[in-house]
């Protein structure tokens, strides 16, 4: 369409610099204490030299369609397949890669996706869930989706959005700032609620509107704020 948007770049002294960009998403990069804002999703990254950046993204169909294509190519990938990490790919269609996580982490993914089952039997749990963000494709811990989405869950091989319950387990090497990250994209994928679990067992109930952090889930209120491992 030839509309352009702008990045600016603020420095110390007040200057400024303009760089063309397409707009309509809006990601702003600034202190890791951020929380989820509708029409946009703020990320945190730390910087060699501090300076606050918003970048405007492709509009978010363009986005989904290369996560799509980008992730189609990983999954036919047969070297790929033979590496024992967890894949994921930011919005340029990099691959993230990490290593499997330790058995503890495993324990929560198991009980927590095994307690949803029993408790909100009608839907469907998926574990390591791809799901396609304004940043790329994520992997979910643990996923919840409706009853009446039971046709993704068998045939899709990357959600287009964001199951309606979407849980992350820490580990030791995830920030506050990585993980505000996840809510904020998670949300803006169109989850109800995003669920972390601590390393001690403990659950957060984060919403997308106040209060975001509450005792209990909505969809799930009989869940246990502490679940054992």
């Amino acid at each position: 369409m030839g509309i352009m948007g702008t990045v600016w770049a603020r420095r110390k002294l007040g200057t400024c610099q303009r760089i063309a960009v397409r707009p309509v998403l809006r990601i702003k990069m600034c202190a890791p204490t951020i929380r989820p804002m509708k029409l946009a999703v703020l990320i945190s990254l730390e910087y060699t030299c501090p300076m606050p950046l918003t970048i405007q993204l492709h509009p978010s169909e363009n986005q989904t369609a290369f996560n799509l294509k980008r992730w189609r190519q990983l999954l036919a990938d047969p070297e790929l397949a033979r590496l024992p990490y967890r894949v994921e790919t930011d919005r340029h269609g990099h691959i993230l890669m990490s290593p499997p996580p330790a058995p503890a982490h495993g324990k929560k993914q198991n009980r927590i996706g095994t307690l949803l089952e029993q408790l909100l039997p009608n839907g469907h749990v998926v574990t390591e869930c791809p799901v396609s963000t304004p940043d790329g494709v994520k992997a979910i811990d643990v996923a919840w989706l409706a009853p009446e989405r039971g046709q993704e869950a068998d045939t899709e091989t990357c959600l287009t959005r964001a199951p309606e319950i979407c849980v992350e387990i820490l580990s030791p090497s995830n920030t506050a700032g990585e993980i505000d990250e996840k809510i904020a994209l998670y949300f803006e994928a169109g989850a109800r609620e995003v669920w972390i679990c601590e390393q001690d067992g403990t659950l957060k109930f984060h919403f997308s509107s106040p209060p975001e952090i509450r005792e209990s889930s909505e969809l799930c209120p009989q869940f246990p704020p502490l679940t054992s491992s």
